[in-house]
């Protein structure tokens, strides 16, 4: 029901956090005059394109110009900036899982953070804030501010973790397919196509890691040791995930190199074979071009054996070459 109403307001979810796992949805219209209670969190989620979310950021969020100005800007990378009064702004990116889009064209969700409120923002529906709700309202959601944001930069990185794995399939059946059968060529498309959607994914995940690190050392006071310690697993995992892709570029890489020295022994083959038979009947060609010329004097012109001594002669010729590329071993 709220959601309805919230969705002429470009709020998509408004929740308040008890602190035991839990929340219960609000309305746009309660969020003037709520009170947040002892233990509780109020997190609301905003449709950024929307012309109303952007006049409720700017008149009532009680936020600064500067901090308005970077949550609505139109195109960011991932990065975390501390502000003033313990505040923290976060730009993360997660995998595009709507239909018909491109995983590795990322969505971008954006955070403003304090000690009990949770400010975010997203242009494209994002898979990773379903998730979260779910498990608030099983009642197994996060129950501060600084669990919601550690929850969702989780879920975000599940995400990755899932395509990262696919692509890493891929590569693996187009090596099985090509260890198998000597005569296979990888598929050059789907290959190029990889390595394509694994530079896309190293483009926000590098710094998307930075800022993991970055929230691990961090000394707001709201965010908690055993948090920091999250914080470093979360940075660890998409390390992991960023030398798979990396190792994933560089199979790719030695399978397009494969491909194109397998292309040139075979062409270096075809030439040497082309190059033989020059060798074989260069020869013979200088003999008939030698005994066909329009002049007095050829020998056997005016024998009856003559062509089957040329004959021969070129049989002798084309044996003796044959020896001998066979001692050479051109052959």
């Amino acid at each position: 029901m709220y959601e309805e109403d919230n969705a002429q307001w470009g709020l998509v979810h408004g929740f308040v956090l008890d602190g035991k796992g839990g929340a219960h949805a609000v309305a746009r219209e309660q969020l003037d005059a709520l009170q947040l209670e002892e233990g509780q969190s109020l997190w609301l989620h905003w449709d950024r394109g929307h012309p109303q979310t952007q006049s409720w950021l700017r008149r009532d969020s009680g936020l600064n110009e500067f901090a308005c100005d970077l949550l609505l800007e139109e195109n960011t990378r991932p990065r975390a900036l501390p502000l003033p009064n313990d505040e923290l702004l976060v730009f993360l990116r997660g995998v595009n899982l709507n239909p018909g889009a491109e995983p590795e064209d990322m969505v971008s969700v954006r955070i403003f953070a304090e000690a009990r409120r949770i400010i975010s923002l997203r242009l494209r529906p994002l898979r990773a804030t379903e998730d979260l709700i779910d498990r608030l309202q099983a009642g197994k959601g996060p129950t501060t501010a600084s669990e919601l944001v550690l929850q969702l930069s989780d879920y975000l990185t599940d995400k990755v973790e899932d395509l990262v794995s696919e692509l890493s399939e891929l590569v693996d059946d187009q090596e099985e397919k090509v260890d198998n059968d000597e005569r296979a060529l990888p598929d050059h498309g789907l290959l190029l196509q990889i390595r394509r959607r694994a530079a896309g994914l190293r483009r926000f995940l590098s710094p998307q890691r930075d800022i993991y690190a970055q929230l691990t050392r961090s000394q707001l006071p709201w965010l908690t040791h055993e948090d920091g310690l999250y914080w470093n697993e979360l940075n660890n995992r998409l390390l992991r995930y960023l030398e798979e892709l990396e190792l994933t570029r560089e199979r790719i890489g030695l399978l397009l190199e494969a491909e194109n020295r397998r292309m040139d022994l075979r062409m270096n083959h075809i030439m040497f074979r082309f190059g033989i038979i020059t060798c074989v009947f260069l020869p013979m060609s200088f003999l008939t071009g030698l005994l066909g010329i329009n002049v007095g004097g050829i020998p056997g012109a005016d024998s009856s054996y003559g062509f089957l001594v040329a004959c021969l002669l070129m049989l002798l010729i084309g044996v003796g070459q044959w020896l001998l590329f066979r001692r050479l071993r051109w052959l």
